[in-house]
């Protein structure tokens, strides 16, 4: 066996059109992201600040981005993972074994840096910041630097991420709960398993769909569990594999997540006043603020790599030829690419707002910069070999377009 091969070739070409669609909301949430920080730090100010904090029916707007938008974007990410497990390439165990322990490497070392830096500091509550990769903008970093990255790798990276998402939510579940209301989180079973039933029968139609899904979002919400792990509840019930209801819904949603949701909460989540922050001088004091900054970058790069070399080192997998190991280390570093749900952890940590819920943003921003820089070095000194690849792709295509490694795979 051979690690990051290529796989089958309707995987990667589903991958592919898939992450040219991510790439487009990795650039619109980082114009997002600079737009807030910019108003946040602007002469108009307080005008960002009261927007952030209008209410509309229960919650300010800046609660509904992050409570509410976001929980379509765990609902695709759901509906991602469950693809990928259930008829995608990963369906296979020692395919799957790969990305999801290059995945948990990739929490473990991060938040092991960030526990050691903040033992003392009284932040350790934010250990899991650091842990998350948005690889929306880590694409986006990729369509900068132009990389013709293997699509093996980039596989890889969408792969680790998604594994990542759920990973996240998870621990956002169980580690930032700060108060479980029972009664309203068994009612949520009913309204969930009111749209299951209706789409295991197929149905479509949005009217009756979402009136349940926002039942089930509500009383997720009102039992004290971030109500976004509702979304990625309602995505495990979709069929994958009958009555193509994912694709429809991965079809319909996903434009409306990459181009609405997340780049809306990223204008408010990074819009981070570094003067009420203490300025930038104190923050990059902040054990938080380091923390979280080794964490993206050391933390990332050293577990993602570690974990991968572990694997190879303990089984019979080798590098797939034509890569190298410089190719792990450039794709470790654009994981430490954190954006979308680290913003939300040091939020749920710390309390939005805070003084150490803005150092913890200017990490993430800082350490997210630091380590697409890193990975922009990395993966542009072997942008060269990468075309080769890809020319040698294209020179052994067949009639039909599709490359002879991929066509052996699926005769």
């Amino acid at each position: 066996m051979s690690l990051f091969s290529r796989g089958t070739w309707p995987e990667a070409r589903r991958i592919g059109e898939l992450l040219r669609a991510e790439t487009v909301g990795g650039v619109l949430l980082l114009v997002a992201a600079l737009i807030g920080l910019g108003w946040a730090n602007s002469p108009w100010a307080d005008a960002y600040g009261s927007l952030s904090a209008w209410e509309i029916g229960p919650l300010s707007l800046a609660a509904w981005a992050s409570d509410g938008l976001l929980a379509i974007f765990f609902f695709v990410a759901g509906l991602e993972l469950k693809r990928e497990f259930v008829a995608g390439d990963l369906r296979d165990p020692r395919r799957a074994a790969l990305p999801v322990i290059a995945a948990v490497g990739g929490m473990i070392a991060p938040a092991a840096i960030f526990a050691l830096i903040n033992l003392d500091s009284g932040g350790l509550a934010g250990w899991a910041t650091p842990t998350a990769t948005d690889i929306a903008f880590a694409l986006a970093v990729l369509a900068v630097i132009g990389t013709h990255l293997p699509t093996a790798l980039r596989t890889f990276l969408l792969t680790l991420a998604v594994v990542d998402d759920l990973l996240a939510i998870t621990i956002i579940a169980i580690f930032y709960t700060s108060a479980l209301h029972v009664l309203p989180l068994v009612l949520a079973v009913l309204p969930l398993g009111i749209f299951g039933a209706l789409v295991q029968r197929g149905v479509r139609r949005w009217w009756l769909l979402l009136p349940v899904a926002a039942a089930t979002w509500a009383l997720v919400h009102e039992s004290g569990v971030h109500a976004t792990v509702a979304g990625v509840l309602l995505a495990f019930t979709v069929p994958v594999r009958k009555r193509g209801l994912a694709e429809h819904f991965e079809h319909r949603l996903r434009p409306l997540s990459a181009g609405l949701a997340v780049p809306v909460f990223a204008f408010f989540a990074a819009g981070v006043s570094v003067t009420a922050a203490g300025g930038f001088g104190a923050s990059m004091r902040d054990s938080v603020t380091l923390g979280v900054i080794a964490g993206l970058v050391a933390g990332k790069a050293i577990g993602i790599t570690g974990a991968t070399w572990l694997v190879q080192r303990f089984t019979r997998a080798r590098l797939d030829p034509g890569l190298s190991w410089w190719d792990v280390v450039g794709l470790a570093l654009l994981g430490g690419v954190g954006f979308t749900v680290s913003l939300l952890i040091g939020e749920l940590a710390y309390g939005p707002g805070t003084v150490r819920d803005g150092h913890a943003k200017i990490g993430i921003l800082a350490g997210s910069l630091l380590a697409a820089l890193l990975a922009a070095v990395v993966l542009r000194l072997r942008d060269r070999h990468y075309r080769l690849i890809a020319a040698q792709e294209a020179e052994d295509a067949d009639d039909d377009g599709i490359p002879d490694v991929y066509q052996r795979r699926t005769d």
